[in-house]
């Protein structure tokens, strides 16, 4: 399993387990991985977390002696898995339907006793929302995670939600919401100068977003490790500058005597100062306002917003109007998913709407999305294409922390590193999640913190019987 994701899988297993130096199997039941030094110390952990692929499976021969099953092959086939359900069927791009093994190897291990409740799981997908929303509401659905606050706020207005018979709550969560945001493709020459970046950051209004298209539901990102103890505040502290201070002339001043706060407006909708800004910006840049266009060497700044999901159109449209404003001209492309997937692979996008999520342990994951040597591999999550020794350095004292503490110091630099880069402009977060549900279900009086396991822990109420009747 290990060489066969590191030579087949997809780039991100290439950085995963790059300090991996050899394999060695001295006996049927034992194998060894040596390893390239003693400072990644999350790398053991996530060795043996390794889920095991079926070598028979993948290694099998047709009768011509051509491979049976091709692991770098798209295929709607579904594999030989090890896991409590099995795919029944598939009905792309529709439908999935799994289906509980009554065999599983694991069904009275102490750790899933009442886990895996569901005999039959449906997962259905939809390419307009409306149409989801009325399915569900005329009981086709079962579940809904809602993320788009407008349809929370004023697409319920339902006769089974009027009744009780469909449930929506807000359930709490503490999981670092990572950072969302317009995404800059570095290696676009137009995004090439920070003070351009900085510039587009000021004409985006999350304020007027926020409470005429959000409803006032979310609050502003202000770090890539965003609701945790992982994110920078205030000034860095001594153990920050001890990594920092070695880089301080590759680094912007802001970075030692400021704290990054994303712009705020007045809520108009037209912010003259934020605008201002951004203009004098661009000038110090070296374009110049010529004919309501800002021109650089003959050349208009220009660029394309390419999305996949259109409830970000509500967004990107006042964002195009401020850009328009101070001479900028950004298009906005919606594309079907499969051509989104496709240029998301080949980082064939000027910017993309996309989000770097975090865990409460951030480590080897690091690399794929920030470091130099990701940026020129294609489908590498390093979507922005940053190269920058800086960031690759802080990346490393992530992976090579060995306490907690000194852990939190280095996602703290690299939080400042990455924030005063200007790389991203930060979107927003909700540290909940937003559930609707037919009220046939019961789940666990306690609450997960760092997640939403429907179906793995929640499970179908016989709705015949009283409350007080009820079994799990």
């Amino acid at each position: 399993t290990f060489e066969m994701l590191k030579k087949h899988g997809v780039p991100f297993f290439r950085s995963y387990y790059k300090d991996v130096s050899a394999t060695r199997t001295p006996d049927a039941h034992t194998v060894i991985f040596d390893l390239a030094n003693t400072q990644n110390r999350e790398l053991p952990l996530i060795l043996a977390d390794l889920v095991v692929l079926p070598q028979h499976y993948w290694t099998a021969k047709l009768p011509d002696g051509s491979p049976a099953h091709d692991f770098n092959q798209t295929t709607l086939t579904p594999p030989l898995g090890s896991g409590p359900y099995k795919i029944a069927s598939v009905d792309a791009p529709r439908r999935i339907v799994l289906q509980r093994d009554p065999n599983y190897w694991g069904r009275d291990l102490p750790v899933n006793v009442g886990k895996y409740n569901f005999d039959k799981i449906t997962f259905d997908y939809f390419r307009d929302h409306t149409v989801l929303l009325q399915a569900f509401f005329a009981g086709q659905l079962d579940e809904h995670e809602e993320n788009t606050a407008k349809v929370w706020a004023t697409g319920y207005d339902s006769a089974p939600v009027r009744d009780g018979r469909i449930k929506r709550e807000e359930i709490p969560n503490q999981l670092p919401s990572g950072m969302q945001g317009f995404v800059f493709n570095l290696r676009r020459p137009v995004f090439a100068d920070p003070r351009v970046r900085e510039a587009l950051t000021l004409a985006f209004d999350f304020e007027w977003g926020n409470k005429n298209v959000a409803f006032g539901a979310y609050q502003r990102t202000h770090s890539y490790f965003e609701n945790s103890e992982l994110a920078a505040h205030g000034l860095p502290g001594p153990d920050e500058l001890k990594l920092l201070e070695p880089f301080r002339n590759q680094l912007p001043p802001e970075v030692f005597t400021s704290e990054y706060h994303a712009p705020i407006t007045d809520g108009s909708g037209y912010d003259r100062d934020n605008l201002r800004r951004a203009r004098e910006l661009l000038e110090q840049a070296g374009y110049k306002y010529e004919n309501g266009q800002m021109v650089k060497d003959g050349q208009p700044l220009r660029f394309e917003m390419l999305l996949v999901q259109e409830a970000f159109e509500r967004w990107g449209l006042p964002f195009q109007r401020n850009l328009k404003r101070i001479g900028v001209d950004m298009s906005i492309r919606l594309v079907d998913s499969a051509q989104y997937q496709k240029r998301m692979e080949q980082f064939d996008y000027d910017m993309v709407v996309s989000g770097f999520p975090e865990s409460l342990s951030p480590g080897n994951e690091q690399r794929d999305m920030w470091q130099s040597n990701r940026a020129d591999i294609m489908g590498s999550r390093n979507l922005i294409g940053i190269k920058s020794p800086v960031v690759d350095a802080l990346v490393d004292d992530i992976v090579a922390a060995r306490s907690r503490a000194e852990l939190l110091t280095a996602t703290h630099a690299l939080d400042r590193v990455l924030l005063w880069g200007h790389y991203v402009i930060p979107h927003w977060y909700i540290g909940k999640f937003r559930v609707a549900y037919w009220n046939r279900f019961g789940r666990p009086d306690v609450t997960p913190p760092y997640g939403l396991p429907v179906v793995e822990t929640w499970w179908h109420r016989d709705t015949s019987r009283r409350a007080d009747e009820q079994t799990r």
